[in-house]
């Protein structure tokens, strides 16, 4: 097993508090905020039977590395993850689902950007994303604060060969559709 990682703000550790609470090692606050947000943030951790450490804002800017923590940081185990793109595909197969959603990034670098990229992909509801494992962003927790919860919800899958797997979804009869904010026209 992995050694526990580390979510921060408000989206980020409220989404693994609802979708795996029990990943959750232990969640660190800062005492000296009391507003409604975050007395309902503890009100919801402590229902999930979180374990709750007082912090300042010091020890979570270092936790977190980053001032953006909201207040709030959590460590927590890794999830259960689907391993390969094949294992999600073959997944969606069997449950019914005909064409799935896919959003793929070539060049995607910056940890904001990938952040953004997986928040709008799980409001549109795309079923991954995809990303070269040579010049693309990883996830760590600035993208996990950015993407506001989809890091822990959209499967994101670092491939050695971009060609080659959209060769592959092609075989499978997903539809490539290729899009630059170079191109001629809309």
């Amino acid at each position: 097993m992995s050694s526990p990682k580390v979510l921060f703000g408000f989206h980020a550790v409220g989404v693994r508090l609802k979708t795996a609470p029990q990943s959750i090692v232990e969640i660190y606050y800062e005492a000296s905020r009391r507003d409604a947000r975050m007395r309902q943030f503890l009100d919801r951790a402590r229902e999930a039977g979180a374990r709750l450490i007082e912090a300042d804002g010091e020890r979570l800017a270092k936790l977190a590395g980053s001032h953006g923590h909201q207040g709030v940081a959590a460590r927590v185990e890794p999830t259960k993850q689907i391993t390969s793109l094949d294992e999600l595909l073959e997944n969606l197969e069997e449950s019914g689902v005909k064409n799935p959603l896919l959003l793929v990034l070539d060049g995607v670098t910056d940890p904001h950007n990938l952040g953004a990229c997986l928040r709008v992909a799980d409001g549109a509801g795309a079923h991954a994303v995809i990303a070269p494992k040579d010049h693309a962003a990883g996830i760590n927790a600035t993208v996990a604060k950015v993407a506001s919860g989809a890091a822990e919800t959209v499967p994101y899958f670092m491939v050695t060969n971009l060609a080659r797997t959209l060769n592959e979804l092609k075989e499978r009869n997903i539809w490539i559709i290729g899009t630059s904010g170079d191109a001629d026209k809309n």
